[in-house]
């Protein structure tokens, strides 16, 4: 077909509709990267500066849509940003993972980590039940727990059929709670008589984000960051057989939401997780040499998609619907980790 011309200067007139949408998309997406830089900036005050970057900023756009309500002009860049940004950052967190590290000097880990998912996951999903608490949540707040916190729930929650607002409370309690206990556990470690190695593991081995074993490890020393590093890095490894594990009983059992097709998409996204470790293990660093900068710019790209991502999710959340859902999620999942935390300390 002929494009069709103005009468004035002959030039293609362009579809307003398709000109609209574009734009749309544009500033939904960069509503989302201003909302995460507030968060950034909000992250840096004190206070706030232990909570991080990625709680800080789902606060903002959960009060953002309390007071303005959600954006629909921009709606399709900020579901970009909640589906593909998320899967994206997914695929990045990958180089994080060091396979060879881990399959040389963790493989003792190994047998612990699968106990921590396993007890993180089966209690919390049980004490969920015993209070009648909100299942997708719980579910997810136990992967979180268990495994890597954010990303993991990022992971999981599209195979488990997960609503929006569902995985952003559960990504915003995790974020939360892991901060509490990673402060509380530098302030233990003086009195507790056990070695910096151990100390490090077992803030490995039970903390839920990567950046609170970290935070928790630090102060034990190198040595005891490093190991913490190799045991939380264990777990980050067993992620992607977890996911397949749900994919296999959503086909079984048709979990999750009842309405909703029970039909498993392929998690795609994990395969480009898997691509990128090795691609970090033994390609970067190794036959193609690398800065540290370079490395940092990934890990920070990967951090502002990820913030971006949640700030989309955010936005589907009602206060009110978060008061009544996830109060109880929130009490298995404290309970669940204070009692992950106590069984770590003993099979270290």
């Amino acid at each position: 077909m002929e494009a069709e011309y103005s009468r004035i200067n002959k030039e293609p007139i362009q579809s307003p509709k398709k000109t609209s949408s574009f734009g749309k998309w544009i500033g939904g997406i960069g509503f989302t990267f201003l909302i995460a830089l507030l968060g950034y900036l909000l992250a840096k005050t004190p206070g706030f500066n232990q909570v991080g970057q990625l709680a800080s900023a789902i606060m903002i756009s959960v009060l953002y849509r309390q007071f303005f309500g959600y954006p629909e002009s921009l709606r399709l860049g900020i579901v970009f940003s909640s589906k593909r940004l998320l899967r994206f950052a997914i695929i990045l967190y990958g180089l994080k993972l060091n396979i060879g590290t881990v399959l040389q000097d963790g493989l003792g880990l190994f047998v612990r980590d699968t106990g921590v998912i396993i007890f993180a996951i089966v209690v919390t999903v049980w004490l969920a039940r015993m209070l009648k608490a909100d299942k997708n949540i719980s579910l997810l707040l136990g992967v979180g727990t268990g495994v890597c916190g954010a990303a993991a729930i990022a992971a999981v929650a599209p195979i488990i059929k997960s609503k929006d607002e569902d995985t952003a409370i559960a990504v915003g309690i995790i974020a939360l709670v892991g901060t509490i206990f990673a402060i509380t556990y530098t302030i233990l470690r003086p009195f507790l008589p056990i070695s910096e190695i151990d100390y490090g593991i077992w803030s490995g081995i039970s903390l839920h984000e990567i950046a609170h074993v970290a935070l928790a490890a630090a102060p034990g020393g190198q040595d005891a960051l490093a190991i913490g590093l190799l045991a939380k890095l264990g777990r980050v490894f067993l992620l992607v057989p977890l996911c397949f594990l749900f994919m296999y009983i959503m086909k079984r059992k048709g979990f999750g939401d009842k309405s909703s097709d029970t039909k498993v998409e392929f998690p795609w996204f994990l395969i480009g997780f898997i691509i990128m470790s090795i691609i970090g293990s033994y390609v970067i660093g190794t036959t193609i040499p690398v800065s540290i900068d370079f490395i940092n710019g990934i890990s920070e790209l990967t951090a502002w998609c990820l913030t971006a991502a949640m700030v989309g999710l955010g936005l589907n959340v009602s206060l009110g619907e978060l008061r009544t859902k996830a109060l109880k999620p929130l009490i298995a999942m404290g309970v669940t980790s204070i009692l992950l935390s106590i069984l770590a300390y003993f099979i270290v």
